[in-house]
This record gives structure tokens, sequence and C-alpha cells, in this order.
């Protein structure tokens, strides 16, 4: 978990992951078991990532890792989990590389893959914008690489016309300035923000600087009032557009649902000094809560194997996922989340807009009623 290092911003979940088995423990365990949650920094680079999944599955000698984050530090451990047996266990990245079941049945993602939300955009785009111009800002590794695929699978033979401009960034730049100028200057009417959460506040915060206001779109991965919206200024992030399935912590429209007042519980008893605005502890929460429910149904064969076949045979609700969505996966469909539902920043949350969508499929569906 990156504890600092350029995505520090995420170290929230596992502090609050921390949190969540503290309240497990406090209440009887699962299945009389108590749970010894360790968790080591990253620092959101893959070479240490590998040390310290080493350590975890050769020091601490743990069942299984759970929730390791990002695309570059899971794509480091995944044939070293695979090759140990040990369960790589929704790993907190979309990237397509975490569905396949036949060469790496020990690793299974748990976000909506980059490329279904790429592909939702890139149908957005070709609905209400068919004839615009596009400008991306990505980042410069497998996450960028998977949103410019999912673009390039809708878009096809228009991708070269309509992309004006598509910039990359390394995770070690201090700033993306120089790429947004860039961008502007290819007269895009459409803005992609493929970006972390410290570049995409820095990203909303220069097209404000410019007074440059196309259509902006912004990965979900940086969705956060609290961590991205509130640094890169509220007013500057109005009107941006994504695509979710979590509920808005700060949307108050939630807060009669059951999820939302146990997570609220949560937070109140065992993180109480958490940012209330910020998503990340709900995404701790939602995956927490699976990965208990996984543990509780493995009963007393609690083995490696046995956690496996319990994760890859899913159909839950999640515990504040918006209506509709559901946890469900397969041996041969290692997607938790496939379905998602675009949405609006109003300047103070997340406004919800169309049906939820699945991006993918060979065509683009909607959600059945």
């Amino acid at each position: 978990m990156p504890y600092s290092g350029p995505a520090s911003a995420y170290g929230i979940i596992g502090r609050t992951m921390s949190a969540y088995f503290r309240m497990v423990n406090d209440n009887g365990g699962i299945n009389g078991r108590t749970v010894e949650f360790i968790s080591y920094d990253d620092g959101y680079n893959p070479s240490r990532a590998v040390e310290q999944a080493r350590r975890l599955v050769e020091a601490d000698e743990v069942l299984a890792i759970f929730a390791p984050f990002g695309t570059a530090s899971n794509a480091a451990i995944q044939r070293y989990m695979n090759n140990r047996h040990v369960p790589q266990l929704f790993a907190i990245s979309g990237a397509s590389r975490w569905a396949d079941p036949v060469h790496f049945p020990w690793t299974i993602g748990w976000l909506p893959s980059y490329r279904t939300e790429a592909r939702i955009y890139a149908d957005y785009v070709l609905t209400h914008h068919p004839g615009a111009r596009i400008g991306i800002l990505y980042q410069n590794d497998d996450f960028g690489r998977d949103y410019l695929a999912g673009l390039k699978e809708v878009l096809q033979d228009r991708y070269a016309q309509m992309v004006v401009a598509s910039l990359p960034y390394e995770i070690s730049e201090p700033t993306i300035d120089s790429q947004i100028v860039a961008i502007k200057a290819a007269a895009p009417d459409i803005f992609i923000n493929v970006a972390t959460p410290k570049f995409a506040a820095q990203a909303i915060r220069k097209l404000a600087e410019l007074d440059w206001h196309p259509v902006h779109i912004m990965t979900n991965v940086s969705v956060s009032v609290g961590s991205v919206l509130k640094l890169a200024g509220l007013d500057n992030a109005k009107g941006v557009l994504s695509a979710g399935y979590q509920m808005d912590v700060t949307d108050p429209q939630w807060d009669s649902y059951p999820g939302m007042q146990h997570f609220r519980a949560l937070m109140a008893k065992y993180y109480p000094d958490a940012d209330r605005s910020e998503s990340g502890p709900l995404v701790a929460f939602n995956m927490s809560s699976a990965l208990v429910e996984v543990l509780r149904r493995c009963g007393d064969d609690l083995t490696r194997e046995r956690i496996m076949q319990v994760a890859t045979n899913l159909d839950i609700e999640g515990a504040a996922y918006i209506p509709g969505i559901r946890v469900k996966t397969s041996p041969t469909d290692f997607r938790p989340i496939e379905h998602l539902q675009m949405m609006r920043f109003t300047g103070e949350k997340w406004e919800w807009f169309g049906p939820l969508m699945n991006g993918h499929s060979d065509q683009i569906t909607l959600s059945p009623d």
C-alpha cells in the first residue's frame, strides 16, 4: 500500500482496512478466528512492492495478500504470487491482466477494468459529441495504456482523426503543467484526464488557470472529493464527468442505506480522524466487507485453495455500492465489478445520470431493468 510516494493519497485505504479489521475482531472475528491484518508501505514503487510481498509471504507467512495497490506494483508481484500459490486477492487496479485465470489463477482484481471505463467514455463522446476533437493526458504505464486501448476499441478508425493530442506523464514528474499547456494548444473540445490523484488535481487547477473549459472527463480512480477535488478547488472541478459504482460519501441521499450507516459507524469509532469527504475509506470498507464474506464462506476449510475457490464464485451486493451494482465472479470470469454509471460533479457532490453500463463486451450494453 502506498503510504508514501506519489500515490500516498491512497494510503487512507490501508489505514481504513486496519480499522475495519479491528472492528471485526472486537465483534468476535470470523468463524471464531481473529484477523491479523499486516500492511507495509511500498511507496508506489514496484521493486519495493516485490520486497514487501516476499516479506509478507516468507517471513510473516500470510494466508493471502489482500488489496495490493496499483497496476505496476501488482504486475511486479503477480508471477511471484502465482508461483508460490498465494492468493493475490482483489488487486486495487483495473488493468485487464488480473482477469487471466488460465495463466494467473491466483490473481484476481477488484475494480472495473480500465478498458471497460474507457470504452464507456468513448461511447459517451460518440453519442453526445460525435465530431469532437479529443486531448488525452495519461500515465505512462499499463494504467494509462489500458485506457488508450479502451478508447481505441470504440473509436476505431476515428481515433486518429478525433484525438488531436495524447501526452503521457511519468509518476516521478513534479507537475504535468507542460503537458496541459501542450494539449490545450491542440485545441481539443474534450479533455480526457487519465491521472492518479496528485496529477488529476494538478490538471483541474491548470485548466482553471488557463481559463480553458473543455468537456472534462476524468478517470474514476481520482474522483475523491477530499483528496482530489478539494485540492483542485471545488469550483474548478464543477462539471467534471466520470463514471462510478460506489456511493458518494459526500452525498446525503445515501445516508439511509444500511451499508452507509455501517460505514459511518465504523469511521466514528475506529477512524474518527479521517477526512469525511475522502472516498478511499469507503473503497476500503466495501473491499473489506467482501473479504470477510469470502472468509466466512470458507468455514473451517481456511486454505489458500479454498479462498480462491470462494473468491471466484461470488454473486453478492456490495456493502455501499449504488443500486444495481453486484460483485460477481466465476472460475472463468475474474472481473468482480463490470458496471458503471456516468456522473457529473456539481461543485459539491457527484450527480448520477444515465443507465448502468457495461463496456466489457464487444458492444457497450445497458444493464437490464
